[in-house]
């Protein structure tokens, strides 16, 4: 069995993806986790410059590790920043530690258009601004959100307490007849005890920030090996 090493970059207040990414990875993949710097209070668009400057600090010490892949799950940043600066980005954490980079609102993208879905049902744990800007992101490829909800954290202390029930309660209010997938955005939210059986109760994909991220990360791992 082929053991990997996947870099991970998530905010300082992020307890989740660590634990959930591997086992959606390869048996025997492991992390080598490095968390960004952030205040108390969510990104903004106004916080993202500075905040993007930590996440390049922070990747420098990742050069020198035996990674095969980096993965970057800060997703609001993402999103606030939008394809093209999230690209941008991306080229410059590849350019740092000298292995692909896997940012999570990409495969998000990726995701959805690997099962050609076009309508879908979004659930998120974001404000008002983080939301429209994700569903610009998704707009840009094409993809539309016909079903949407919001657990609303007001800060990233609330966005912690978010449970994988309460995430699977609002699931089953948002999914409508006429979307064709349904996306779980946020890394902090837990989903890998809920998706399978809200896509077999559902009879359609239900996919996650962590999960999208994981299956685009493999596929590089068998690209790399």
């Amino acid at each position: 069995m082929t053991s990997h090493c996947v870099g991970l970059m998530v905010p300082i207040n992020n307890t989740t993806m660590e634990k959930e990414l591997p086992g959606w990875l390869p048996p025997g993949s492991r992390c080598e986790t490095r968390k960004i710097p952030r205040g108390k209070g969510l990104l903004t668009r106004e916080t993202i410059p500075a905040y993007k400057a930590q996440a390049l600090e922070v990747a420098l010490p990742l050069k020198d590790q035996p990674i095969e892949v980096l993965a970057y799950g800060c997703t609001a940043a993402s999103f606030l920043s939008g394809p093209e600066e999230d690209a941008a980005l991306s080229e410059q954490l590849s350019h740092i530690v000298g292995k692909p980079v896997v940012t999570t609102a990409r495969a998000m993208v990726l995701s959805l258009q690997s099962l050609k879905a076009q309508r879908i049902a979004l659930v998120t744990p974001y404000l008002d601004e983080v939301n429209e800007q994700l569903k610009l992101y998704l707009a840009k490829s094409d993809l539309q959100v016909s079903a949407f909800d919001t657990l609303r954290a007001a800060d990233v202390h609330a966005l912690g307490q978010i449970t994988s029930g309460q995430v699977a309660d609002m699931a089953r209010q948002v999914m409508h007849d006429d979307c064709d997938a349904m996306f779980i955005a946020c890394s902090q939210l837990p989903t890998q005890a809920i998706l399978q059986d809200l896509s077999l109760e559902f009879g359609r994909p239900v996919l996650s920030s962590i999960q999208a991220t994981a299956w685009r990360v493999s596929q590089l791992l068998v690209k790399e090996s």
